[in-house]
């Protein structure tokens, strides 16, 4: 199972890199990214029948809706976007003529990290029903109201944050409103939220290594492709503007604004 989705994510990744080569914007990997995880998701909760079927229905479906709503939201994006992002911009200039193998590679890595975040929901499906104990359906219960407190914060700060910037009025400025006003990275928050469904549904079957998601999915956003490139980015664009906002909003975990 692990070597067939493997194989189908390099092929979904492959088809992007394709496209990418030749409208040179590598954002397209976001998207894939993400579309691919829900795929694994959906094959996985199809084709294996170990767990529970109250399991299988529950991830198949809830993960599946998490990951598809995020590949949605980043495929429009993309397509309102007009120049590539920044990231892969950077990335395209350092790798200067060579930029065609190098996102190859890049690609095909993320093929691999998209099995790494699949990870979960996968051994979840592969444990036997007899191995579940009594605590499965307040588990699930758990897991599925985590999940969605996160899907409705998070789809409402990707909405507020899209609309902001379809108003040409507000070029220039910070969002600081709705739940932007309470955290500079909610999405990014209700993002490292839904990883908690996870571990608490492994607890109803002896399964507690998967707790190391969230805090790897919090190492990402905080330290590596999340946070800092968004604050450098938007100090470079808006200045004090954004310093003020800074000054004022939680970085992360939505609380009360300064004054």
């Amino acid at each position: 199972m692990l070597l067939n989705l493997f194989l189908v994510n390099i092929f979904i990744m492959l088809c992007s890199w394709i496209l990418v080569t030749y409208n040179k914007r590598a954002g397209l990997v976001d998207v894939s990214w993400s579309f691919s995880i829900a795929l694994n998701v959906i094959v996985a909760a199809w084709v294996v029948e170990d767990a529970p079927v109250l399991v299988r229905v529950f991830l198949g479906l809830a993960s599946s809706i998490w990951f598809l709503r995020l590949s949605w939201h980043l495929l429009r994006r993309y397509a309102n976007e007009t120049k590539e992002d920044t990231r892969y911009a950077n990335m395209r200039r350092t790798l200067g003529e060579y930029q065609h193998l190098g996102f190859l590679a890049f690609f095909i890595f993320q093929a691999g990290l998209v099995l790494l975040f699949s990870y979960p929901m996968l051994e979840l499906l592969s444990i036997p029903a007899q191995q579940w104990n009594g605590w499965t359906v307040p588990a699930v219960a758990l897991a599925a109201t985590i999940m969605l407190v996160a899907l409705i914060g998070e789809t409402t700060a990707d909405q507020q944050l899209y609309r902001f910037k379809l108003d040409p009025h507000n070029q220039g400025k910070t969002m600081d409103r709705g739940l932007w006003k309470y955290s500079r990275h909610p999405n990014y928050f209700f993002e490292w939220l839904h990883w908690f469904a996870y571990p608490i549904l492994g607890l109803a079957a002896g399964l507690y290594g998967l707790w190391v998601y969230p805090i790897l999915m919090w190492l990402f956003l905080y330290y590596i492709t999340g946070i800092p490139f968004s604050e450098q980015q938007a100090l470079a664009h808006r200045g004090d503007n954004y310093k003020d906002y800074q000054r004022r909003t939680s970085m992360f975990i939505p609380w009360q604004p300064k004054k």
